[in-house]
């Protein structure tokens, strides 16, 4: 089912709430992954602000469990946990310096609501395989949702967790890739090239369905596809994103896989965040039912 109009222009509020957050983040560390934050921001607003089932204690034995596999987004997913209260803000201010509780990978031993440390690419959809599993185990009806990047599809042990959730039917399992087009050194299609991608994880016996990943009704019809699922394969939703949405000298520029911006260029990011906002909520009020 669509959105409402008024769930989708909330849901963009938030959204460009924490992509400005994620700005101010980069700021006060001094450097940081923005582009690859921004990238997934949108998945991230979905999951922490409609589809995770949680609760104000992050230790909720029955949550939904969450792993952000491609874990140099953790200043992408800090914000979206300090919005769900599980965090305080002022951590922001520290992020990634010396003695601070949030580093560039967030540590599920410091940070609250943090399921599995991650940041080794490829380890992270492993857990979330293993985490699907130990539901089924304890007869437990929680989801596992996991982000991977597309450059952290290089990662043989990805394939190995494809096969292997196809195999043991995680269907509790609903893996989604920021599909960027960028890596750290260069174009994904360039470094090593992964098209046909839809096909591949076919061929790993998922249900692939492709969105626009920067399109929260998309996002939103999606995820609800996968939790309807009946058959015995897991879906994975194949998000067709932009490196650094929404501000103009970062997006679609692999070179901001991770960087520093000066003071001039902070402002002008928050500005361009804030016209990307208006546009976006524009098709919000346009499209939303």
């Amino acid at each position: 089912m669509a959105l409402t109009k008024q769930e989708w222009v909330a849901l963009e509020k938030k959204a460009h709430e924490l992509r400005t957050l994620c700005l101010d983040t980069t700021n006060w560390a001094g450097s940081g992954h923005i582009g690859g934050g921004l990238s997934c921001m949108d998945i991230l607003t979905m999951l922490y602000h409609k589809h995770l089932n949680l609760s104000d204690d992050p230790n909720w034995e029955d949550r939904d469990r969450f792993i952000l596999s491609k874990g140099h987004a953790g200043i992408a997913y800090a914000p979206a946990l300090i919005s769900r209260g599980y965090n305080d803000v002022e951590q922001l201010k520290t992020f990634n310096l010396t003695n601070s509780k949030m580093g560039i990978h967030l540590d599920s031993n410091k940070v609250d609501g943090v399921d599995a440390s991650t940041g080794s690419l490829g380890h992270g959809i492993s857990i979330a395989v293993g985490t699907a599993l130990a539901a089924r185990v304890q007869k437990k009806s929680w989801l596992t949702y996991c982000i991977t990047g597309d450059g952290e599809l290089n990662e043989g042990q990805v394939w190995e967790a494809a096969m292997a959730a196809a195999h043991f039917g995680c269907t509790n399992l609903i893996t989604f890739v920021d599909r960027n087009n960028c890596m750290i050194d260069g174009r994904t299609e360039d470094i090593m090239a992964l098209e046909p991608l839809a096909d591949k994880w076919a061929a790993f016996g998922f249900i692939v369905k492709e969105i626009d990943g920067q399109n929260l009704n998309e996002i939103d019809d999606a995820i609800e596809f996968a939790k309807a699922n009946t058959t015995n394969q897991p879906v994975l939703i194949l998000c067709n994103t932009k490196k650094g949405a929404g501000i103009a000298n970062i997006e679609d520029n692999y070179l901001w896989h991770y960087g520093a911006m000066d003071e001039a260029m902070y402002e002008k990011s928050k500005a361009e965040l804030a016209a990307y906002h208006q546009a976006r909520l524009v098709r919000a009020e346009r499209e939303g039912s």
